[in-house]
């Protein structure tokens, strides 16, 4: 096998898995601290069904113009689950909420690539991605953002904490919950869609949620459970990146299934710990 061919087809995917997945697992710690583990699925649900809306109306996938769409109605749906959280008294579980938005975000996807040539590949693009063939210039602005991102989360870390852990003393505090909820859901979307335009629906959800779960299950504390969980997310990007390129799988759903069975390894090793 020659290294250098190896390195250049797998430099810039790579990266993009190393890189990007940090602010990912964060992400992940707040929604399994607020029991909502499908919202970022949802997000990434209304983020496809926005780059949708676009396909529909001329533009390409990699158009400006499809990027700004698919972010707006992502914001929409960060808008809803602000509001939906943000009550104390609330008649509807949120997880309610955030289910019906992915059931009808999905079936707006399959009803408006029903009417796109091409429509069930562009389906399979938006579920996979493609990030063996993301580029340098893809996961440099994506890097930028996700720093600028990362530098606002950590900002804010402690409302944001303090909102995810117990809101109730949230709200005790006289903080605005509402608003802050709706930031953290804003900048969430905006991960979530720059993300999902290079990694597919399935890897987004799976970098947000399995390496924090493995976090929780090994370490206390924000800063340790991020570690953690980097390493898991760096762990399967590397075995999914090496059986896609040994076994001519595709890469998302590769990565996807390693992490799969690193989180499968790190459940038998707590229990076993615990006992």
């Amino acid at each position: 096998m020659d290294l250098k061919v190896v390195w250049a087809v797998m430099q810039w995917p790579l990266a993009a898995c190393l890189l990007l997945p940090p602010l990912l697992v964060y992400l992940g710690l707040h929604v399994v601290k607020r029991e909502v583990i499908f919202v970022d699925l949802a997000l990434a649900q209304m983020a496809t069904l926005g780059t949708c809306v676009a396909l529909i109306l001329g533009y390409q996938f990699d158009d400006q113009a499809a990027f700004w769409i698919s972010l707006g109605v992502t914001f929409l749906g960060a808008a809803l689950f602000s509001w939906s959280r943000s009550s104390r008294k609330r008649p509807v579980p949120q997880e309610a909420i955030i289910g019906i938005t992915f059931v009808v975000a999905a079936a707006g996807v399959i009803l408006l690539l029903s009417r796109v040539a091409g429509g069930k590949e562009e389906l399979e693009h938006l579920l996979t991605g493609d990030i063996l063939n993301v580029t340098r210039s893809e996961v440099g602005q994506r890097t930028g953002l996700f720093v600028v991102l990362a530098a606002f989360f950590a900002l804010f870390h402690r409302r944001f904490a303090l909102i995810s852990t117990d809101p109730d003393q949230a709200f005790a505090d006289g903080m605005r919950v509402r608003l802050w909820d709706f930031l953290f859901y804003a900048a969430f979307a905006l991960v979530v869609v720059s993300f999902v335009r290079v990694a597919g629906v399935l890897l987004t959800f799976a970098y947000l949620i399995v390496p924090a779960v493995c976090g929780v299950m090994l370490r206390q504390g924000w800063m340790a459970r991020l570690v953690v969980g980097w390493v898991v997310a760096a762990t399967a990007s590397l075995l999914g990146l090496w059986a896609s390129y040994q076994l001519d799988l595709p890469t998302g759903a590769a990565i996807v299934c390693a992490c799969g069975l690193l989180l499968i390894l790190v459940s038998g090793f707590a229990v076993l710990r615990r006992a």
